[in-house]
């Protein structure tokens, strides 16, 4: 069982047969919730490999900014310099 988890299984079986299960009933379900949070829970290098995707995401993000950034600069001087020189020519 992972070290992330504490399960005491003598309690959970013990609770069990207390409330009118049979101790094989008990312990069956004792070991299938053992298996459930053994399988559903995220390791070290799950994380770390999500942490990476979403730096790689991240960086993605960013340069796409950048560019649409840069796009929007150069398009607005574009305009800053037509209406200069328009307004240049008309005075």
């Amino acid at each position: 069982m992972s070290a992330a988890i504490a399960f005491d299984t003598h309690r959970f079986v013990k609770n069990l047969t207390a409330n009118g299960f049979t101790v094989a009933q008990a312990e069956a379900l004792a070991h299938e919730q053992i298996h459930l949070l053994e399988a559903n829970l995220a390791t070290r290098s799950d994380i770390v490999s999500i942490k990476a995707d979403l730096e790689v995401k991240i960086e993605q993000v960013k340069s796409g900014l950048l560019k649409w950034m840069v796009g929007a600069l150069t398009a607005h001087l574009a305009v800053v310099v037509a209406v200069v020189q328009f307004l240049a020519r008309t005075a």
